[in-house]
């Protein structure tokens, strides 16, 4: 896959830590529950540095849990520089083009009135869905069953960090779907506090 999987697993979490992870304070998510920490992902997932680690971390991910799908895709807005990374950095390190595709909320209102957009035949295709954060899995369930509506085989769901709030746990009983996750929002923590601490050594660097 990548030159060194685990070196760019801990450079793209440390990108995460310094980028996106906030602590202090209320923050309300998406989820409508309140919270003293917050991942603003895309704080991250959008910078040039960050994607082809992000989407090597996906493909590494999927090859270890033996998903081999056409297309990559989840709600918008949170999922597409993800889907994106996965896309081109397929090229790259799979054996085979993975194409992206984006969820709509709520059907296009003009033109072909698409809810999944980028993919002009999405019937039968094998698609991993994905997200940025996943707190109680909504969003994410939400993508699995538009998919699904649109009669595509969705074979997993990966998020790029997880909460640990019950989305493993709802997409399962809800959706009949596994979720993954590339980092756990205790892990970031974890990282956090190792480098808000002078002496303990952090051999990752942004």
């Amino acid at each position: 896959m990548a030159q060194d999987p685990s070196k760019e697993r801990s450079l793209l979490m440390d990108m995460l830590v310094r980028r996106s992870l906030r602590s202090g304070g209320s923050f309300k998510l998406s989820s409508g529950a309140e919270s003293t920490v917050y991942v603003d992902a895309k704080q991250t997932a959008f910078m040039a540095r960050a994607m082809p680690l992000i989407g090597r971390a996906f493909l590494q991910k999927m090859a270890e849990c033996g998903l081999n799908p056409d297309a990559v895709g989840g709600r918008t807005l949170g999922a597409d520089p993800l889907v994106v990374s996965i896309a081109r950095e397929s090229l790259d390190y799979w054996d085979k083009p993975i194409d992206a595709f984006a969820v709509r909320k709520e059907p296009k209102g003009h033109g072909m009135k698409h809810t999944i957009e980028g993919l002009s035949a999405p019937e039968q295709m094998r698609v991993v869905i994905v997200d940025d954060v996943c707190t109680g899995g909504g969003s994410t369930g939400d993508a699995i069953e538009k998919a699904r509506d649109a009669g595509m085989d969705v074979i997993g769901a990966i998020c790029l960090v997880d909460r640990e709030q019950g989305a493993t746990e709802s997409l399962a009983k809800n959706y009949g779907c596994r979720l993954e996750s590339i980092f756990k929002l205790s892990e970031l923590e974890a990282y956090r506090d190792r480098l808000e601490s002078p002496s303990v050594p952090v051999g990752a660097h942004s």
